[in-house]
C-alpha cells in the first residue's frame, strides 16, 4: 500500500499535469503566453511585434517573457550594425530600465521594466531603418 505521503505528492502531481496553460483574451483569440510570443515572433517587423506586445499586454510578470521577444525580434534590426561604443549606450539604456523599478514590489513593475525595454529596443530599430532609408536614397 502507498503511504500517506507518497499519495499526497502522487496528488499533486496528477493536478500540476492535469493544469492547463492559463490563456489570456489577445487579438480577439483566446491564447497563452507561448503562442502570444510565438505570435510576436512571427511578425515581420519591430513595430509590428510590439504592436501585438501592447494589444496583448497582462500588466503583470509575463509581460517579461513578451518583451523579450519583442527585443529580440527588434535587435535583428540594428545589432549587427552596432559599433562597441554604441552596443554598450544600448546596454547601459536597458539597465537603466532594469534599475527604475528594481526596488518596487508588485508584478506590475516587472511589467513596467519589460515595455522600457522594448521600447529601448524598439528606438534602436527605428533609428536603424531610418538610417538604411537615407543611405539608399
Amino acid at each position: 500500500m502507498l503511504s500517506k505521503s507518497c499519495l499526497v505528492v502522487l496528488a499533486v502531481i496528477l493536478f500540476i499535469a492535469g493544469t492547463p496553460a492559463r490563456a489570456m483574451v489577445c487579438m480577439e483569440t483566446s491564447m497563452t503566453l507561448d503562442e502570444v510570443v510565438d505570435t510576436i515572433n512571427k511578425q515581420k517587423s519591430c513595430e509590428a511585434a510590439m504592436k501585438v506586445f501592447q494589444d496583448c499586454q497582462l500588466t503583470a510578470s509575463g509581460d517579461v517573457q513578451l518583451g523579450a521577444a519583442v527585443e529580440k525580434k527588434c535587435e535583428a534590426d540594428f545589432m549587427p550594425g552596432l559599433n562597441l561604443a554604441q552596443q554598450q549606450a544600448y546596454k547601459r539604456e536597458m539597465r537603466v530600465c532594469d534599475q527604475k523599478y528594481r526596488n518596487k514590489s508588485g508584478t506590475m513593475y516587472l511589467s513596467f521594466a519589460a515595455f522600457c525595454r522594448a521600447e529601448v529596443a524598439q528606438r534602436y530599430s527605428q533609428r536603424a531603418e531610418k538610417a538604411a532609408g537615407q543611405k539608399t536614397r
